[in-house]
């Protein structure tokens, strides 16, 4: 049976630091975030990723996965902590948490090392500050197989506890990478890739554009869209209609609809 250490009391060390890990200049002073669910930390485990901690509920019920992600852990060194229901909900932050949660270090995300080459299609977001919206993003990613997820500015963090409950284990399988703007565009400059932006400025319908790969697809904010000089900078702006009374949509929900006319018209 793999050694277990057992913490019953909310004061204890480990017990702050994980909880700790909620607040992301903690977060990046330590290199480390929180995924929470069995579902969860089993994508990361198949893609290669092991938390450096698990923790477990004394409430949980056996299961094949569980007792394989614990195997994991073992092997790679980790550690493997049980606690009540209660304390677990303390360092979730849920009142209902799931049985298990992991403590992961977090991933490389400079831009240098990204492989554009790699797919067809990625998703870039700018100044994106709902962690659900960014979390959404990372699964459609996932679902149409993109590369990953270029966060351009002032971002929400990728890590945070909300990001990576949205993104439904996909912050796991996609590539992360951050940059600001006056890092991006000569990053992309300097190979192929076609920049695109839902746009009204001088803007073709999007299902007759002459899109090539690899397309890097650009939402902006949430409540101001892109920036005009983001626009401008674009290889190709294009425009979706809208048939009812709504002006635009939300920004996942816009790269989820042109990143999949883009695959269409690529897959031609």
């Amino acid at each position: 049976m793999t050694d277990r250490r057992r913490i019953t009391g909310f004061s204890n060390p480990t017990v702050k630091a994980l909880r700790a890990l909620r607040d992301k200049k903690h977060r990046k002073r330590e290199g480390r975030f929180l995924a929470e669910g069995l579902r969860l930390l089993t994508d990361a485990r198949e893609s290669g990723r092991v938390p450096e901690m698990l923790v477990l509920s004394t409430a949980r019920d056996p299961h094949p996965l569980l007792a394989a992600l614990e195997a994991d852990v073992a092997a790679a060194g980790g550690e493997i902590v049980e606690t009540p229901p209660d304390i677990l909900s303390k360092i979730t932050g849920k009142d209902n948490p799931q049985a298990v949660a992991g403590v992961f270090a977090e991933f490389d995300t400079a831009l240098s090392a990204l492989d554009r080459s790699r797919a067809p299609i990625w998703l870039v977001a700018q100044a994106l500050r709902d962690p659900g919206n960014l979390g959404t993003m990372l699964r459609t990613g996932d679902a149409m197989g993109a590369g990953g997820l270029i966060l351009i500015d002032d971002c929400a963090d990728p890590f945070s506890v909300e990001a990576v409950r949205a993104s439904m284990g996909a912050v796991f399988t996609q590539t992360i990478a951050q940059a600001k703007w006056d890092e991006f565009l000569p990053w992309l400059r300097a190979g192929d890739g076609q920049l695109i932006a839902a746009s009204l400025r001088d803007a073709q319908p999007y299902r007759d554009a002459p899109y090539a790969a690899p397309c890097l697809v650009m939402v902006g904010n949430e409540s101001r869209g892109l920036p005009e000089e983001y626009e401008l900078a674009c290889d190709l702006r294009v425009t979706m209609p809208m048939r009812g009374r709504a002006d635009s949509l939300n920004a996942a929900v816009a790269a989820a609809v042109l990143g999949y006319e883009i695959l269409a018209h690529l897959d031609k």
